[in-house]
């Protein structure tokens, strides 16, 4: 009786593990330019997330002002549209367990100046600015801004053959 119930919570359990979530990563233009697009892929690589579209493009205006509606009424909000439709950008859709939550510490503070060290913005970055990276900051936010910038037919879907050296 035992091990049926101790079976079916290892079962649950390993289900709930498999869980796979998305996120919305963009390596803004200053990023690009700067050449940190690789070193940006291989940590999330490194992190064992997987990569599952990818596209380089200079973002039209409307595209980055209703990718960032929610800050509308901020005064930042002129620039940062100007800035990220000033150049191109590599966008990305990254899948694993946690990954809203774990990319965010990846990426570090939004002002590159409260970052810790080994985080991108820590790493790489010194003004708020120009902090190299966007990240969605949580499932919904994930959502909208993958569906903004990719069509369902963009996404790759596979297993990776790591899946089971990277999760239990």
């Amino acid at each position: 009786f035992f091990f049926f119930f101790f079976f079916l919570f290892l079962s649950t359990f390993n289900a709930m593990a498999g869980v796979q979530e998305r996120s919305f990563i963009a390596v803004k233009p200053d990023g690009v330019q700067r050449g940190l697009v690789g070193e940006v892929i291989k940590r999330f690589e490194q992190k064992g997330f997987r990569l599952v579209a990818m596209k380089f493009l200079q973002p039209s205006e409307d595209l980055t002002k209703e990718h960032y509606i929610d800050l509308k009424a901020l005064p930042f909000y002129a620039g940062l549209v100007k800035f990220m439709s000033s150049g191109p950008v590599v966008a990305m859709v990254w899948e694993g367990q946690s990954i809203v939550k774990i990319s965010r510490v990846m990426l570090g503070e939004t002002n590159p100046a409260d970052s810790k060290p080994g985080t991108i913005r820590g790493d790489l970055c010194i003004q708020i600015g120009r902090n190299i990276i966007h990240g969605s900051d949580s499932i919904e936010s994930a959502n909208k801004e993958i569906n903004l910038w990719f069509k369902p037919e963009e996404m790759v879907s596979y297993k990776s053959c790591l899946a089971e050296q990277i999760y239990e």
